[in-house]
């Protein structure tokens, strides 16, 4: 990793860590976040996981918007360290805790 990278990294999960403080405060369900990225084709591979207790906590995050709000959220997070994503929702997604996998 590139010494512009771990900055990049750095900066990322501190971004995310307020997120994931925010969330687990007023997303019922919500466990942790984490991210994957292969910095040769940044910021196209960032890939944000978020982790919920159950699928009824993730049906109730998306009927009532609140993925929006999330998704939302992690944009605005990101582009204060300067990383813009075009469509947000290409970057995140939500799953349960037992079945996640990052490769």
């Amino acid at each position: 990793m590139r010494k512009t990278d771990k900055k990049i990294e750095n900066n990322i999960r501190i971004s995310l860590t307020q997120v994931c403080e925010q969330a687990l405060k007023e997303i019922d369900g919500f466990l942790w976040l984490t991210h994957t990225v292969n910095y040769s084709k940044f910021p196209e591979s960032l890939q944000i996981l978020c982790a919920f207790d159950t699928d009824e906590s993730i049906e109730k995050l998306v009927s009532s918007s609140g993925d929006v709000k999330m998704n939302a959220l992690i944009k605005q997070e990101l582009a204060r360290i300067d990383i813009k994503l075009k469509n947000i929702n290409n970057h995140v997604s939500y799953a349960l805790e037992a079945k996640t996998k990052l490769h």
